[in-house]
């Protein structure tokens, strides 16, 4: 009899199943290899999305240089002097109240008092130009109305004309610029803000509070 030979099957299993091992292992890999492939690309989108916003830091830190700029003009025009004249810039060995100082304040005073004359005459021309006798009684109260409201503001410009006049008439006189109460000096900010002044903030603050107790 012939021996039986030995059945070659299970080696073939063997080989088989360690080839689907393999594969196996090798899809394994392939899958993490995959995984890590995408958490890279994450961390990268995550990178970019850290450097987009910190462009729009910036942008916002632009916006708001350009604010503080928008505001530095804004102060820089609000300093421009008054009624058009740039603001007096003594020197510090300059005496107060010397003549080149006087000239300046004379000219705003001039340049203030022929604008408010000119306001006064053409209220009066419009005044009469447009003065009629409305049949409708409403249109009438509406025209009076609006005729005492100018009347009150110009009536207000004459009593301030009559003060820059004064002030001039002061100027000439060599009294401009001290303080009326107390004799010490008003100050060159101080008269440019308000020209007619004749006394100092100190006093000024006391006679506001004399005439609040007085009411």
């Amino acid at each position: 009899m012939i021996p039986d030979q030995e059945n070659p099957m299970p080696a073939k299993k063997k080989a088989a199943a360690k080839k689907k091992a393999t594969v196996k292992k090798k899809v394994a890999l392939k899958k993490k290899v995959a995984v890590k492939k995408k958490a890279v690309a994450k961390k990268k989108v995550a990178v970019k999305k850290k450097a987009v916003a910190k462009k729009k830091v910036v942008a916002k830190k632009k916006a708001a240089t350009k604010k503080k700029a928008t505001a530095a003009q804004a102060n820089d025009s609000s300093l421009l002097g008054t009624f058009g004249f740039a603001p007096y810039e003594p020197t510090k060995k300059e005496e107060y109240m010397n003549e080149a100082q006087e000239e300046h304040f004379r000219a705003i005073l001039n340049a203030w008092k022929a604008s408010l004359m000119e306001e006064v005459d053409r209220t009066v021309h419009h005044m009469q130009d447009d003065a009629a006798n409305f049949p409708d009684p409403n249109d009438r109260a509406s025209q009076e109305s609006e005729f005492s409201l100018e009347l009150r503001t110009r009536d207000r410009e004459r009593k301030l004309i009559k003060k820059i006049t004064s002030t001039l008439d002061r100027l000439d006189a060599g009294d401009y610029g001290w303080c009326d109460s107390c004799g010490v000096e008003i100050g060159i900010r101080r008269l440019e803000a308000r020209p007619t002044a004749d006394l100092c903030v100190d006093c000024k603050t006391l006679e506001e509070i004399k005439e609040k107790q007085m009411a």
